[in-house]
């Protein structure tokens, strides 16, 4: 695996950690690093050396070994014999199985639309407009988190925590695959309007509309998303 240079990524660890000690847990840990690693501040393939983020959280190396045995587990980290802990970087068959998940479960929850409640509808338009305003600002970044705010607020339509749950662990994992494209505007921007277009399907209540939008929505999504994974690593 290639080791990727992250400036700032410690300088942004030491500022992220508000307020950490040596006696915080693994779980509290884990939600530092899964933030900074998911938001993009700390690049796939990048190596957590334990010396350098023990000192930057300022924890002790027992309790971060147990926080990147978590985010291990949730395959957003990876360990390397003689080698140390890795950001992981998606392969292409991890891509074809997040977005097998997501067609079963977004798909489930847009037919949940007409009995779903005025205030989820509105969390989705809410998403929807954060990123065509961080579009308009040339905030490329931010308009990635705000599609995977939109997901996250189609996902809720189900009214179920636990799934919530674990579609977050979904988007997280999907969301190094993004990273690792290295052009959040190449990938992001055509779907701004297919927001919209599914936004509108979803406040008619129309199930089957939402569903055609959503179904070609992630087809396209993915098939980008690989073949920018295939030209990244075979440029």
């Amino acid at each position: 695996m290639t080791t990727h240079t992250a400036p700032g990524w410690v300088t942004a660890l030491e500022q992220a950690k508000g307020p950490l000690g040596r006696g915080s847990t693994a779980e509290r840990i884990a939600d530092v690093l899964r933030t900074q690693v998911t938001d993009g501040h700390i690049a796939p393939g990048t190596r957590l050396s334990e010396e350098t983020v023990g000192a930057a959280l300022g924890v002790s190396r027992n309790t971060l070994r147990e926080a990147f045995r978590l985010l291990a587990h949730e395959r957003l980290l990876v360990h390397e014999l003689n080698r140390g802990v890795f950001v992981r970087t998606p392969h292409p068959d991890d891509v074809t199985e997040l977005y097998r998940l997501r067609r079963l479960i977004e798909g489930a929850a847009v037919r949940e639309v007409a009995g779903a409640p005025d205030r989820a509808i509105d969390e989705i338009r809410r998403s929807v407009e954060e990123g065509e305003q961080a579009a308009a600002e040339q905030r490329w970044p931010d308009v990635a988190t705000a599609d995977l705010h939109f997901h996250r607020a189609i996902v809720r339509l189900a009214g179920s925590p636990r799934l919530e749950a674990f579609m977050d662990r979904i988007h997280a994992e999907l969301r190094l695959a993004f990273h690792a494209t290295g052009d959040p505007q190449r990938f992001h921007a055509p779907y701004l309007n297919r927001n919209r277009e599914l936004l509108t399907a979803l406040q008619t209540r129309d199930t089957r509309q939402a569903e055609i939008h959503l179904t070609a929505y992630l087809d396209d999504s993915e098939r980008q998303l690989l073949r920018t994974l295939h030209d990244t690593a075979h440029p």
